[in-house]
């Protein structure tokens, strides 16, 4: 019987700005659309979903992930969520804690 985890999370403690579209998805360590602006340098982005196995919902989506302790927040009420999720647990990005997996392999005795 092997027993695991789900993905990990992290603690965020370091807004990034991004602008997407209403059909963007909500989630803070990723996201998924059309019209994304964003400074690249900050970001891990993959354009071309279909070559990294992801699903595409429009023929221009594409995806970003947040790295390390980031999260993404938006310029309108930007300061409201910044304050509201800093230091909060949060999964979804690229980070250690959540792509390794911790697994248990036990035996009967």
């Amino acid at each position: 019987m092997i027993f695991t985890t789900d993905h990990g999370s992290i603690r965020v403690n370091n807004p990034i700005k991004v602008i997407g579209d209403r059909k963007t998805s909500a989630n803070l360590r990723y996201k998924m659309g059309k019209n994304l602006n964003y400074n690249s340098r900050e970001v891990f982005e993959i354009k071309d979903p279909y070559a990294a196995h992801l699903p595409k919902s429009d023929v221009s989506s594409g995806y970003i992930f947040a790295l390390n302790a980031d999260f993404f927040a938006y310029p309108n009420n930007y300061n409201h969520y910044v304050n509201y999720y800093r230091n909060t647990y949060q999964h979804g990005g690229i980070s250690m804690e959540e792509m390794i997996v911790p697994v248990v392999t036990m035996r009967p005795r």
